[in-house]
């Protein structure tokens, strides 16, 4: 999935109906698309967003930070 998707623009948080952000790949999680608000991390497994309430993952703050930071970078990155 890139940036620029347009999956990304309809796709949504299956609790809260929000809208995701893409969180590159580090290295070690792999993509993932991103709540802000409710700090959850769905993965992103063989292209094919994970979106079921049961797939996210809850984050402390610490690695909220981070993961707001990544994408902050990738989006400085993307031309």
């Amino acid at each position: 999935m890139t940036p620029d998707d347009p999956l990304l623009k309809i796709l949504a948080c299956p609790l809260d109906k929000g809208p995701l952000l893409l969180v590159p790949d580090d290295g070690t999680h792999g993509q993932a698309l991103y709540n802000p608000r409710l700090h959850r991390r769905y993965p992103i497994v063989d292209g094919i967003p994970q979106l079921l309430p049961s797939s996210g993952e809850q984050l402390p703050e610490d690695a909220h930070e981070q993961l707001l930071k990544q994408v902050e970078q990738a989006g400085r990155a993307t031309p």
